[in-house]
């Protein structure tokens, strides 16, 4: 930042004028830090970090050699769940209940257990209209 070396009092006087600013800065431990973006992931193995604190905004600085990985696309999960085609549980007691109530074919009352999205009642009412 400051070509030359400084000596330990100009050090001392810069870090004094740089709390009567509000400002104060310290070094972070950190062993790996992630930074995602759009189309890649950069990982910094063993970097060093630095938090600057300016009237209660920080600002880290990261120092080091990033590593370039590309990113995954990953579906959304509402996306994936609509390519899901839900299976419906019909049991055999359904399809009896449905059978005797409406007096049709098994094969009716599965469709219209199906159509139903599995509702007994439903089913039901929709036979006997």
């Amino acid at each position: 930042m400051f070509p030359g070396r400084l000596n330990p009092r100009m050090l001392k006087q810069m870090q004094k004028m740089m709390k009567d600013f509000g400002m104060d800065a310290e070094d972070l431990k950190a062993v790996k830090v992630t930074i995602e973006l759009e189309d890649k992931i950069l990982v910094f193995e063993k970097p060093k970090v630095q938090v600057m604190d300016m009237m209660g905004t920080k600002t880290y600085s990261i120092t080091g050699k990033a590593k370039k990985v590309k990113k995954e696309t990953e579906e959304k999960p509402e996306e994936k769940i609509k390519d899901e085609e839900v299976k419906l549980d019909i049991t055999d007691e359904d399809i009896e209940m449905v059978m005797d109530q409406c007096n049709v074919s098994k094969e009716d009352a599965i469709k219209a257990l199906e159509e139903c999205n599995g509702d007994i009642a439903e089913a039901i009412l929709k036979l006997s209209e």
